[in-house]
């Protein structure tokens, strides 16, 4: 089964159809014979031609000739594979659609020497309940209203751009995405289809308009990764980039400055504009009683208990196999014996 990260960080579909489009917000209304779309998940949708891929991609390319892209190898591994192209497999395709899906923040308590650390796991990290096939079905049945057309996954675009040039979202000072309604408790997904919309689904890269005269996230950030001049941060020091990858972390990120069992929240949490969000974008999972965050901490793993931890952590990325398990135990640490790491 391909892990939730992965699918979100790979996911694009593919629909061949001429639909007739619904509204741009929708809340998903149960399960289908093809899969489950968790009930009642709020989401929203953009569109563009594209004619105006190569708009998108100068926007990039415009930045990577300006030095504001990160060199760091590890980012631009993430990056520079990905275009703004229509697939090779679809020609036909004359449109994308870009999806945001509430995805809430995850809640944990592990036990340890008698006190219980509550640790943060971000959107996108754990099972939510979204499943390839259940975003299949409510595309066709939600969006397109056609149950028959056809769906296709392909990986490949800067989802927050297109969402931000098709009208979607706007960038907060932390280069993150905000989408009205859900603030950043959101998983992006973009979709190909056969549907003409105008070339001029077309918006300015904006930042938001609360980010003008607020200094928040630039204040709290603990690597000094977000600047004042714009919403292009300095991803070579953004903890998620180095909590994501196996490796010691740098010197330069202290023990103190972890804040989330992997990514970072620092930003998000504190913004005025996911203030109203926060309450009802959060959800408690089982807690990880003592002796089994000791196991964590002391590599005593075997498969039996990472399918326990697995259950418990709704398949986070680095509880389900023995390889992964190091890099779980090198991000909790800091976490659960601040100062002992």
């Amino acid at each position: 089964m391909v892990s939730r990260r992965e699918f979100v960080k790979n996911v694009l579909i593919l629909i061949s159809c001429a639909p007739r489009l619904k509204p741009a917000w929708g809340q998903a209304t149960g399960t289908t014979a093809e899969g489950a779309w968790p009930p009642g998940t709020p989401y929203r949708f953009g569109r563009m031609s594209v004619e105006r891929f190569k708009d998108l991609q100068n926007d990039i390319d415009a930045l990577r000739r300006a030095g504001k892209l990160s060199r760091n190898p590890v980012y631009r591994s993430y990056i520079d594979a990905k275009k703004f192209e229509v697939p090779k497999t679809f020609p036909q395709a004359k449109s994308v659609l870009i999806l945001a899906c509430h995805t809430p923040l995850a809640s944990v308590g592990f036990l340890l020497d008698g006190q219980r650390h509550e640790v943060i796991i971000p959107p996108q990290y754990y099972d939510d309940g979204l499943t390839s096939e259940g975003v299949k079905a409510l595309v066709r049945k939600d969006i397109l209203g056609d149950p028959a057309a056809r769906v296709e996954a392909a990986p490949g675009m800067h989802l927050k751009l297109l969402a931000v040039r098709s009208g979607l979202g706007r960038y907060g000072r932390n280069n993150i995405c905000f989408v009205e309604g859900l603030g950043t408790f959101l998983t992006l997904l973009a979709f190909f289809t056969e549907a003409p919309f105008p070339a001029d689904e077309w918006h300015p890269v904006a930042m938001l308009d609360a980010c003008r005269d607020c200094s928040i996230c630039y204040g709290i950030c603990p690597t000094n990764a977000i600047t004042r001049e714009n919403f292009v941060i300095d991803a070579g020091r953004c903890i998620t980039l180095y909590n994501e990858v196996k490796g010691d972390f740098p010197n330069w990120i202290l023990p103190s400055m972890h804040n989330a069992l992997v990514g970072c929240m620092k930003c998000q949490l504190p913004c005025p504009e996911n203030e109203k969000y926060v309450a009802s974008s959060t959800v408690v999972l089982e807690d990880v009683v003592e002796e089994e965050t000791k196991r964590i901490l002391e590599g005593r793993l075997d498969d039996r208990f990472l399918g326990t931890l697995s259950r418990k952590l709704r398949k986070f990325s680095f509880a389900g196999s023995r390889e992964a398990a190091p890099l779980l135990a090198r991000n909790l640490r800091p976490l659960v014996r601040p100062g002992r790491s």
